[in-house]
C-alpha cells in the first residue's frame, strides 16, 4: 500500500482510506465492522475517515481500533452536531444560548448552535469518548460556513484542542470559497474536499492553494457514489447533482467494466491529493478497490481527456459539493 505524507505533518496516510459514514447511518453490525477494519488493517489502509453527526459511527470505530490503535490515522469531524434538549447537556446549551428548541443531529445553519465554541468542546471531548482514544490525529471543522470561519471562534477552539493534547492537527471539511478562505488563513494543517469526475471544481480553485501551503488534502466522494449506475434520479442533494453531471458529461469509460477503477485512479491522480476516502459496509468491495491501486496513476492521455471533457460541459453551478 503506497502512503504519502499528509501535508506539512508528520503523519504517513495510505492512498485509499476508509469512510466509516454508513457504519453508522447504516446501523452495521459490530462484527462486520470488527471484519472491515481487520480487512483494511491487512492490507495496509491505515486512514478511517468519521465525524461526530455519524450516529454511533464514532463508537463502532473505537471498539473495532481498540486493540490496534497505533495501525490507524484517525480523522473526525466535530460540528453539525448539536446535544438534543432532551440530554442535560443540550438543555445547559439551549438556557446558555437562549435556544428555544434543539433539533435531532443534522446539517445546521451558520446562526446554529452547532457552531457555538463550548458545544464545539463539547463535540470534541464527546468524539475522544466515543472513539476510546487518548487523542485525534486530525479534527476537522465539518463544512462550517466562510462567514463563521471568519469570526474565528471556531478556530480558535481547535487550536485549543491542539495544546491539550486532544488533537494533533487540524483540518477543515468542505468546498468553495469557505475552503479557499480556510486555506488562505494559514490555520489549518489539513482540507478535506470533494474531488471526483464529476467534481472538479477544487483541481481548479482549493487543491493548488493546499499545494502552495503544503496543506494535506483528503478527497472525498473520490468515485463520485458510482451515481452513473442508478436509471433513475437519486433522493438527496449530493447525489442528485452528481446524477445530473453525469448524464451531461456522458464519459465514455463508464460505459466499461472499468468504471469504477478509471473513477479512484482519476481521483488520486489529482496533483495534490494525498488519499482518497471510499466509503464501504462490505470487506469485499474493499478489498476490490485495493485492486484498482494496482494499475496506479491513469496515464496523461486519460487523465486530460476526463479533464478536457469536464472543461467543455461544466456549468458556472457546477461547483464542489459540501
Amino acid at each position: 500500500m503506497e502512503k504519502r505524507r499528509l501535508g506539512k505533518t508528520d503523519l504517513l496516510v495510505s492512498v485509499l482510506g476508509l469512510g466509516a459514514a454508513e457504519l453508522g447511518f447504516e446501523r452495521v453490525d459490530d462484527v462486520v465492522v470488527d471484519r472491515l477494519i481487520g480487512a483494511a488493517a491487512d492490507a495496509g489502509i491505515n486512514v478511517i475517515d468519521t465525524a461526530a453527526m455519524y450516529q454511533d459511527s464514532e463508537e463502532k470505530i473505537g471498539r473495532a481500533i481498540k486493540a490496534r490503535r497505533d495501525q490507524f490515522v484517525v480523522f473526525t469531524k466535530c460540528g453539525l452536531s448539536p446535544p438534543r434538549k432532551i440530554t442535560p447537556r443540550g438543555l445547559y446549551a439551549a438556557l446558555r444560548h437562549k435556544i428555544s428548541a434543539i433539533p435531532k443531529e443534522s446539517a445546521a445553519n451558520d446562526d446554529h448552535i452547532s457552531w457555538m465554541p463550548d458545544v464545539l468542546e463539547w463535540n470534541i471531548d464527546r468524539s475522544l469518548r466515543r472513539l476510546g482514544v487518548d487523542y485525534i490525529d486530525v479534527i476537522h471543522l465539518h463544512s462550517c460556513s466562510e462567514q463563521m470561519l471568519r469570526q474565528g471562534a471556531v478556530t480558535e477552539v481547535l487550536e485549543r484542542a491542539r495544546r491539550l493534547g486532544k488533537v494533533r492537527y487540524v483540518g477543515y471539511s468542505g468546498d468553495g470559497a469557505a475552503a479557499q478562505f480556510a486555506l488562505r488563513s494559514r490555520q489549518f494543517d489539513v482540507l478535506q474536499t470533494s474531488v471526483n469526475v464529476a467534481d472538479q471544481e477544487a483541481i481548479e480553485t482549493t487543491i493548488p492553494l493546499a499545494v502552495q501551503n503544503d496543506v494535506g488534502v483528503i478527497a472525498k466522494r473520490p468515485i463520485a457514489n458510482q451515481l452513473w449506475k442508478s436509471p433513475t434520479r437519486p433522493d438527496g442533494i449530493h447525489n442528485t447533482a452528481y446524477w445530473e453531471r453525469l448524464r451531461k458529461l456522458r464519459y465514455d469509460f463508464l460505459k466499461g467494466e472499468k468504471a469504477i477503477e478509471t473513477a479512484l485512479r482519476f481521483t488520486l491522480s489529482v496533483s495534490g491529493v494525498h488519499t482518497a476516502i471510499v466509503g464501504t459496509t462490505k470487506p469485499a468491495h474493499l478489498r476490490q478497490n485495493l485492486s484498482y491501486l494496482a494499475s496506479g496513476s491513469l496515464s496523461k492521455d486519460d487523465f486530460e481527456g476526463i479533464r478536457a471533457t469536464w472543461q467543455r460541459a461544466a456549468q458556472p453551478s457546477w461547483t464542489g459539493q459540501i
